[in-house]
């Protein structure tokens, strides 16, 4: 079974987050066993040469490669594609026509209308565009007021696989001081109820991004299908500053 039927049949699913542009740390952590491995295009220090050998780090490693994207626009949402990606998380998306611009930016014709150059894509993905639409998906960031308020109709708009809540900016856009701010945690987990309760009613995946393995099955016990585990360059500095402290006690 492919990553997006996996998906779309709404199993849950573990992954990781990677920042860096180190494609053998990548490996390992793709043999880890995760579900999928995201490359972070948007904020993480990864170019497109650094997305391509990190896709081809994650396919050796046996897991599925996302990418996510710097933006809603056909040109990295096709370069992601045509690398290999099995599908594209899209930032800060607001409106049900945002949603749309992203499936016509991923999807062949008659779906869409992505320029037609597979290049390493079709070494492992079938070439025709019918069968490439078939196995790669759509995400849709879920980070703002706005798209709180336009949930619903983000999640009926044709082409869409799934929703991902990023949880940093979700907060921010509730009034939270900075992530995590206990002060607004209560409007903030009716609000990740409240995504969870949409995407399943509209029959689509609803995914998040977790700080560490904990929280992320704590997000699959409440129903996300898929939850996403910190990032590489967050573990680094964790445990790298852990055991400089137990060898100074």
């Amino acid at each position: 079974m492919t990553f997006a039927e996996r998906l779309r049949n709404r199993q849950q699913q573990v992954g990781y987050w990677v920042t860096l542009d180190a494609p053998p740390a990548t490996e390992r952590i793709a043999r880890a066993g995760y579900d999928y491995v995201v490359l972070d295009g948007q904020h993480g220090l990864i170019g497109y040469q650094g997305l391509l050998n990190g896709l081809l780090a994650i396919d050796a490693g046996g897991s599925a490669g996302l990418v996510r994207v710097e933006a809603n626009d056909p040109t990295p949402i096709g370069r992601a594609l045509d690398a290999g990606a099995f599908g594209v998380i899209i930032p800060l998306i607001d409106t049900a026509e945002d949603v749309a611009r992203a499936v016509r930016s991923a999807k062949y014709p008659p779906l869409g209308r992505r320029s037609f150059g597979p290049m390493r894509s079709a070494l492992r993905i079938d070439p025709a565009p019918a069968e490439a639409n078939k196995v790669t998906v759509v995400l849709a960031m879920i980070e703002t007021a706005q798209a709180l308020e336009n949930v619903a109709e983000i999640c009926a708009t044709p082409g869409l696989d799934g929703l991902y809540v990023g949880p940093a900016d979700l907060s921010l856009s509730l009034g939270a001081r900075y992530p995590g701010d206990p002060e607004i945690a209560g409007p903030f987990e009716e609000a990740i109820a409240l995504i969870a309760k949409t995407a399943t009613a509209a029959g689509i995946a609803v995914g998040i991004h977790t700080f560490d393995g904990e929280n992320a099955r704590l997000r699959l016990e409440q129903g996300y299908t898929f939850a996403t585990v910190s990032s590489d360059l967050s573990h680094l500095e964790a445990v790298a500053t852990e055991h400089l402290r137990i060898a100074r006690s």
